[in-house]
């Protein structure tokens, strides 16, 4: 380095911002923060990420939990459901998400097929998580059918979220994409939460369930819980990140709120690029050597 650079700030060898700079790494959020959230009745933030930028970007802004979801089998695998996605598939993404946050706690959804067979299966994959993909804890679909497989795998060092109310991963079995625990079907899902809660369980996610009955639960519980599409009562709220950011097309759940149409944005950028390489502006001199 001369003399004539060395005070000069660097550009980046892509793109036209300067280099990033290096920070002192912001504290990370773990499972006693996420209880102390619920213990003094604040709530926190969840959204998923599969790749190094998203998980950038949603760390900076503050996000406390980052989900590698089996939902990258259809928001970025090309899949119609959540079904198709394997253990193989997710570790890379569990891996460039947990390379990428500073802070942000990060929980991966163990896969359809992963766990089911037998506790010894699930935390056989949990430590597959925790070990190559860098995650903080694992989430499974199920009910009280699976507290034992909770408790197995928390006593081998597995952190646990549970996830019940409509299971994607059950959707043949349950008829569909239904709202769960309605009517007599209320109390069971307290009771699965509870039977989760007491088998180990840090948190209990639920999933298109009524407002009323989610908020029952929560308060039932001391673990903290996240909603998706389950009212306003949890200690948390997760969505999609492509559902919340407008960039997957099509009809959106109800539960969905779009906070930016990016879709738009990078249809507009692709077009103007397109355009400009077929009339030869771009290119221009300022790019060139």
């Amino acid at each position: 380095m001369t003399s004539e650079t060395s005070g000069a700030e660097q550009p980046a060898p892509y793109g036209t911002g300067p280099a990033p700079q290096s920070a002192k790494p912001a504290a990370r959020t773990r499972i006693h923060h996420l209880q102390q959230a619920k213990d003094e009745g604040r709530r926190f933030a969840m959204l998923t990420a599969y790749d190094q930028y998203a998980a950038e970007i949603f760390d900076e802004a503050g996000i406390e939990v980052l989900l590698i979801g089996d939902s990258a089998s259809n928001n970025v695998y090309g899949n119609d459901t959540s079904l198709p996605v394997t253990v193989d598939e997710l570790l890379p993404l569990c891996r460039a998400v947990s390379r990428s946050a500073r802070r942000a706690f990060i929980l991966a959804d163990l896969p359809f097929g992963s766990y089911e067979v037998s506790a010894a299966r699930a935390v056989e994959t949990g430590v597959r998580f925790l070990k190559e993909g860098g995650a903080h804890a694992v989430k499974l679909e199920g009910g009280a059918y699976y507290a034992d497989t909770v408790r197995a795998m928390v006593q081998a060092g597995i952190p646990v979220m549970a996830h019940i109310g409509f299971t994607p991963q059950s959707e043949h079995s349950l008829g569909g994409y239904r709202v769960q625990g309605r009517g007599e079907d209320a109390r069971r899902l307290i009771e699965d939460a509870k039977a989760l809660e007491q088998a180990g369980a840090f948190a209990v996610l639920m999933e298109m369930v009524p407002a009323d009955v989610a908020a029952e639960v929560d308060k039932a519980l001391r673990v903290p819980t996240v909603g998706i599409g389950a009212g306003n009562g949890t200690t948390g709220q997760v969505l999609v990140w492509q559902d919340m950011a407008g960039l997957r097309g099509g009809r959106m759940a109800r539960f969905v709120k779009q906070y930016a149409q990016l879709r738009t944005t990078l249809s507009e950028a692709a077009r103007a690029f397109g355009d400009d390489v077929r009339k030869g502006s771009f290119p221009g001199p300022e790019h060139s050597f």
